[in-house]
């Protein structure tokens, strides 16, 4: 019984304390993006939140914003002046009770290119944050590669299939260069299944073989399960030479951006791998399951936790591009439609639009919380 009642404060000083300071800082460089292009278009902000429900502390600006940190650390949120609620979803009623002077400086009565630069800036600030965090890891630490060259091959794998001998260096996969050994498996892992041809340097002279990665489950340090695609080569520091690429500031900013890229195209992979049923959804995570990461990584150190939360940031900067009504990316594509039509869209189809978006997040949170689950289970 004791050990039970000790081991609640590890668990939250291990887990929930570092996602929530993880999520929280993510939620205030996204929300941070919409604020500042907000207070920059001249729209006046209610309030600034991190987290949801019951306000535990805060304090009012001299331009009348609140700022306040509420009770469920699971997002934020920034309320513009003529919004009906934290999804921006315009009050139609206090909208048309209020003076001209007052309409210019609401969200919904601003010029249709402020209100898509501030919607936008919500996710470019997070993209813009995991490249600055990608960009000091590398200026301080450098980045570890290993050159493309097979050591070993596993027996019964695909590369021993397609032919592949220890020595071989790759050169390309589809047409694609091959710089490092980590190349390989960014590129093979999101293709389980697929063919692709792999232009390997042998003895001189270079080969063209046809390759076909397998579905195979993998176990990370911390005894995490993922399906990944693997074709069974491995490198050693003898045959890959081994060492830390160093990077100048401009430099690591052009490595950043490239980090942050293969992150935006193997999620992009992942989801084309789960419509053609080449992988499954298990793998989708919610709340539990970045709670796990993040005690995880904060057991690295604050350099881990830090990259974390760049992947994090990236990962929800492009979930909220997405066009569904009440993120980002939906709202973006009402102002496509405005623009086109040249007037807004009714308020009524836009309110059955936002609840349909409600119930599309409700049911991705759900769906993911049940996989988080499952995995703890399993």
């Amino acid at each position: 019984m004791l050990d039970n009642i000790l081991g609640v404060p590890g668990f939250l000083i291990s887990y929930i304390l570092p996602f929530v300071l993880v999520l929280s800082l993510i939620v205030f460089v996204h929300e941070m993006g919409h604020y500042l292009a907000g207070r920059w278009s001249g729209i006046r902000i209610l309030a600034f939140s991190i987290g949801f429900g019951p306000e535990i502390a805060g304090f009012t600006d001299r331009h009348g914003t609140r700022w306040k940190l509420s009770a469920i650390p699971l997002g934020g949120y920034v309320r513009f002046f003529g919004d009906e609620d934290a999804a921006s979803k315009p009050d139609q009623e206090g909208l048309a009770a209020m003076t001209d002077e007052e309409r210019a400086r609401s969200f919904s009565g601003a010029k249709l290119w402020k209100r898509a630069v501030t919607v936008a800036a919500g996710p470019i600030a997070n993209f813009i944050f995991a490249i600055l965090v990608f960009a000091v890891m590398f200026t301080l630490y450098g980045k570890p590669v290993a050159d493309p060259v097979v050591a070993d091959v596993q027996p019964g794998s695909a590369a021993q299939a397609a032919g592949i001998v220890p020595g071989d260096r790759f050169v390309s996969i589809d047409g694609v260069h091959i710089s490092t050994f980590d190349d390989i498996r960014r590129y093979v892992s999101v293709r389980p299944g697929i063919t692709m041809s792999v232009v390997l340097e042998r003895d001189g002279r270079e080969i063209t073989v046809p390759l076909t990665p397998k579905l195979q489950e993998m176990t990370d340090r911390f005894g995490n399960k993922a399906e990944v695609g693997l074709i069974g080569v491995i490198t050693n520091e003898q045959v890959g030479k081994f060492r830390t690429e160093s990077f100048g500031p401009v430099a690591a900013v052009g490595a950043a951006v490239q980090q942050c890229w293969h992150i935006v195209t193997g999620t992009f992979d992942y989801i084309s791998n789960i419509v053609t049923g080449r992988m499954k959804a298990d793998q989708l995570g919610g709340p539990i399951r970045v709670a796990q990461a993040s005690g995880q990584m904060a057991t690295l150190g604050v350099a881990a936790l830090l990259q974390l939360a760049a992947v994090l940031s990236v990962s929800i900067g492009l979930l909220n591009l997405m066009p569904v009504p009440v993120l980002d990316g939906g709202h973006l594509l009402f102002y496509g439609v405005e623009a086109l039509r040249g007037k807004p869209i009714g308020g009524r189809t836009q309110e059955i639009a936002f609840r349909i978006g409600l119930v599309m997040v409700l049911m991705l949170m759900l769906f993911s919380t049940w996989n988080d689950l499952s995995s703890l289970v399993g």
